[in-house]
């Protein structure tokens, strides 16, 4: 099966006064329609970052240095601002980490679902636009007269799944989903998480969900990348995972999840992740890594394929051609 998204070789820095800091450092991976990966990592990872370059909106003083993105047979990195701006929620549609500041105070979802549509398609029926907007929010749990109310009359859940709908509007071929539980009760989640699963399936999306919440990823995605310092450390289903993870530094994530095996024993990572400005020689991970050897202070390793399927980027593991 052909790839929906590839990302291949993604760079971006952040150019601040103390110098450049390198965010994301040659991330490639793929995916295809209908398949959910899970991208993971501590803060300052890259995860959001990731995010916001495939969707081309790194703002000043970022700025993506080099790769690809391609959705399905387009290039978005090669795209004039025009066709990137129809590209968003046509080919690829971003769910933000907070609903409440990602709508309009003072225009109802209605119109502001409405506006993303016409930003595609500026002579579309205004009765067709609104049986599609309602439509939309009918596919994600929400009532018809939710396109006429504002979004303080809205619960933080109906607000996140409104944002879901416009996400969705024009069937997308990517999703991205950054942290879109992190606000919510478990409740909620459990309900936003199950509507994000549902309206994939309904138009065939890939999805990639960012977080922090490893329970969260056990039960809604096929793959979990796990990303260290702007590189991928690991990528691989997630039985693999969360049964016999290779990277150590998913070893030590998947060890750091509370158990009822070791009630009121928990486990965390020794040391800070790195400063971006300031990464460390070879392996970013090797001041932190309980199995770091000579090499790993000198030679970066490379994302290798190992026998199993999973990508793993470690000395441990012998290279592979």
């Amino acid at each position: 099966m052909n790839p929906v998204l590839q990302v291949i070789d993604l760079q971006v820095s952040y150019y601040t006064d103390t110098g450049r800091a390198i965010a994301l450092n040659g991330v490639t991976l793929a995916l295809s329609a209908g398949e959910k990966l899970g991208l993971v990592g501590e803060s300052g990872s890259g995860k959001s970052t990731m995010a916001l370059a495939m969707m081309r909106m790194i703002k000043p003083p970022g700025r993506i240095e080099g790769g690809q993105v391609i959705v399905g047979d387009t290039d978005l990195t090669k795209l004039s601002n025009d066709d990137m701006l129809k590209a968003r929620l046509s080919k690829i549609a971003y769910i933000p980490q907070g609903a409440m500041n990602s709508l309009n105070p003072v225009m109802r979802i209605g119109d502001q679902m409405a506006d993303a549509i016409r930003a595609h398609d500026p002579k579309a029926d205004k009765f067709a636009v609104e049986d599609r907007c309602v439509g939309a929010l009918e596919s994600v749990d929400l009532k018809p007269s939710v396109y006429k109310m504002y979004a303080h009359e809205l619960s933080g859940g109906m607000k996140q799944r409104v944002c879901i709908a416009i996400g969705i509007l024009l069937k997308p071929q990517v999703i991205i989903a950054d942290e879109p539980t992190s606000a919510l009760d478990v409740v909620t989640q459990r309900q936003v998480m199950e509507t994000i699963d549902r309206v994939q399936k309904q138009i065939g999306a890939a999805v990639i969900l960012i977080g922090h919440d490893m329970g969260l990823m056990a039960q809604f995605v096929d793959k979990v990348a796990v990303m260290y310092a702007g590189r991928l450390a690991e990528m691989s289903t997630v039985r693999q995972m969360f049964t016999t993870p290779a990277h150590p530094y998913a070893q030590a994530l998947i060890s750091s999840l509370p158990s009822l095996d070791n009630k009121g024993v928990f486990q965390g990572i020794p040391g800070l992740a790195p400063s971006l400005l300031r990464l460390p020689s070879g392996c970013a991970f090797h001041p932190r890594c309980p199995h770091a050897m000579d090499v790993c202070t000198t030679k970066r390793p490379e994302l290798e394929t190992l026998d199993d399927g999973r990508r793993v980027a470690c000395h441990l593991y012998p290279e592979k051609a």
